[in-house]
């Protein structure tokens, strides 16, 4: 009966310390080009949305402090001037551009070079390069 108790346990002790590796998170797959182009979406539709809910909250705080000012007036009681504020920004309707694609080779992988007058002309300094560039010596 004892050893019954002890290695149920032992096998007890050994589910709980192999659990958190059979519930480890696995990491997430590559991202295609397409998933890339649909999180760049996502991304720039909730910056939107953000706008459009500023443009919204502003309108409705003009709306309160008209009203406010028409009260106020209306009541006798005396209405100190508007602050300044800048006027709501309507954001517009929702337009995606997507960014250029990623594997665009820049300028110079493309075969793009230097014009030939750079690459021949000597460097502007009359020191040699050892005093400009000194490499220390390896030990």
């Amino acid at each position: 009966m004892k050893k019954l108790s002890v290695s149920l346990k032992l096998s007890a002790l050994v589910l709980a310390l192999a659990a958190p590796i059979a519930w480890a998170k696995l990491p997430p797959p590559a991202a295609t080009p397409e998933a890339k182009a649909k999180a760049a979406e996502a991304a720039a539709k909730t910056a939107w949305n953000g706008k459009v809910d500023s443009y919204k909250l502003c309108q409705a705080q003009d709306r309160v402090a008209a009203k406010y000012r028409a009260s106020a007036t209306a009541a006798g009681k005396p209405v100190p001037a508007a602050p300044a504020t800048p006027p709501c920004a309507d954001p517009g309707s929702f337009v995606f551009t997507p960014p250029p694609p990623a594997d665009a080779k820049p300028i110079e992988a493309a075969g793009a070079h230097s014009p030939a007058t750079t690459a021949a002309s000597p460097p502007s300094t009359v020191q040699p390069a050892s005093v400009v560039n000194p490499t220390p010596k390896a030990q």
